[in-house]
């Protein structure tokens, strides 16, 4: 028999880490949709919190870092992380191998490649890969799940419980079960 044999299986001595980096200001179903998905394709990943200073977060990065580790606890290759700086230098400290980034739809394809070429640029030893979430998470964005709860809606279809909670305790009343 001829022909070219390809694995998607490394070496054994090679670990496969990607890095998962946002604001996570909260953490949504599809994050975790995504984070799932990555830990069942990779040997550790990484939820690197990020510090955006152009941002005005609802809650603080340790508060977002909490958040996340209360919501994988059961994945045991996931660490959570908070980070500042350029993202490909943040990549190379923890030994990653990629990045992966969440596209939900098209609007986010643009922004998201220009980010990826721009990090290649940086350092070409950092892949980017995209990652879809499930259908039924396509329509979800941190921003519109704080909307919703500021204005009394009901989140929990969206997010943890314990999100769902922090949100609570954030706007009072307002983000009710």
């Amino acid at each position: 028999m001829s022909g070219f044999f390809f694995t998607l299986n490394p070496p054994s001595s090679i670990m496969r880490t990607v890095i998962y980096p946002g604001s996570f200001d909260p953490p949504t179903n599809g994050h975790l949709d995504v984070i799932q998905r990555a830990s069942r394709l990779f040997d550790r990943v990484i939820v690197g919190v990020a510090r955006n200073e152009n941002k005005q977060p609802l809650f603080t990065l340790a508060e977002r870092r909490t958040l996340i580790e209360e919501s994988v606890v059961d994945l045991g290759n996931v660490e959570v992380d908070v980070f500042e700086g350029l993202l490909v230098e943040y990549v190379e400290k923890q030994n990653g191998n990629a990045v992966i980034r969440g596209l939900r739809a098209v609007s986010d394809f643009e922004f998201e490649f220009q980010m990826a070429l721009m990090n290649r640029k940086l350092n070409e030893k950092v892949e980017t890969l995209f990652m879809m979430p499930r259908a039924s998470y396509s329509f979800l964005s941190s921003h519109l799940v704080k909307e919703i709860a500021s204005l009394g809606g009901d989140v929990s279809a969206f997010v943890t419980q314990s999100v769902r909670k922090a949100l609570q305790s954030r706007f009072g009343k307002a983000a009710r079960n």
